[in-house]
C-alpha cells in the first residue's frame, strides 16, 4: 500500500511461493515469476472487504482528508492541442472540463481554477489512447468537449461524489465504473475537488498506521 499511496499506479510483484523465508531485495532478485498489481486491483480487494473495514469506510471522504481541493482545469472552449500542452507543462494526467464563463475575462488556452465552477466533463491522457495519429491530428483544433465526445462511442458518465459521501460509496463507484478519479461536487453540481485512487489508498493506509485494528488484520 505504501507504494500505491505515493502515486505509483502499478507494480511488479514476485510470485515464487516456495521462497517463504526470503524477503526484500533478495526476493526480487531471486524470483522467476511476477504478476502485475495495480491500484485498481487493490481497490477491488478493499471493496470486497467493505464490511470488515466499516470503521474507515463509513467515514466521509472529507473527514478522512481524501479530497484534493486545489483543482485546475480547462473550459469547454479550450482546444485539445492547448489542453495537452497545459497538462504536459503542469505534469497532469487529467483535468476537469468546466463551463466557460460569460462574465469572467479568462484565457481559454490556459489552466483555470476549477473550484466553484460547473463541471461538465473530464479529459485525461487515456482519451488519446487508441486514437490513430492521422485522425488525432485533424481533431487537435477541436474544443476539448467535442473531442471527448468523438473519441467515445457512447456518452461517458461523469463519475462524481459529494464531500460528505462515505468512503465505501466512492470506492464502489471507482471500481464499478473503472475510473482512477472521482470528481467531488456540491449539490448544485459545482466542482469542489477530486478524490483519486492514490488519495483513497493514502488515507486508508494512514488509518492502518494509526490504529492496528480491522484493517491491519486484513492487509497483513
Amino acid at each position: 500500500m505504501e507504494v500505491f499511496s505515493k502515486g505509483i499506479h502499478r507494480a511488479m510483484v514476485p510470485m515464487d511461493g516456495q521462497m517463504e523465508h526470503v524477503g526484500g531485495v533478495e526476493l526480487v532478485e531471486s524470483a522467476s515469476c511476477y504478476r502485475m498489481l495495480t491500484q485498481m486491483d487493490l481497490m477491488r480487494f478493499l471493496s470486497s472487504h467493505d464490511s470488515e473495514l466499516r470503521t474507515i469506510m463509513s467515514k466521509t471522504v472529507l473527514e478522512l482528508g481524501a479530497v484534493i481541493q486545489i483543482i485546475f482545469g480547462v473550459t469547454h472552449c479550450t482546444k485539445v492541442i492547448e489542453v495537452i500542452k497545459s497538462m504536459k507543462a503542469a505534469s497532469l494526467t487529467a483535468v476537469p472540463i468546466m463551463e466557460a464563463s460569460n462574465t469572467l475575462c479568462e484565457d481559454n488556452n490556459q489552466l483555470v481554477n476549477g473550484k466553484g465552477r460547473r463541471l461538465i466533463g473530464a479529459f485525461s491522457a487515456t482519451d488519446l489512447r487508441g486514437c490513430p495519429i492521422p485522425q488525432l491530428q485533424t481533431w487537435l483544433p477541436l474544443s476539448v468537449l467535442d473531442f471527448t465526445q468523438k473519441v467515445s462511442a457512447t456518452r461517458r458518465e461523469l463519475v462524481t461524489c459529494y464531500a460528505e459521501s462515505p468512503l465505501h460509496e466512492v470506492v464502489e463507484k471507482a471500481v464499478t465504473k473503472h475510473v482512477h478519479r472521482v470528481w467531488v461536487v456540491d449539490h448544485a453540481g459545482l466542482l469542489v475537488g477530486l478524490v483519486s485512487l492514490t488519495d483513497i489508498i493514502r488515507v486508508i493506509r494512514g488509518a492502518s498506521l494509526v490504529s492496528k485494528s480491522e484493517l491491519s488484520i486484513i492487509l497483513i
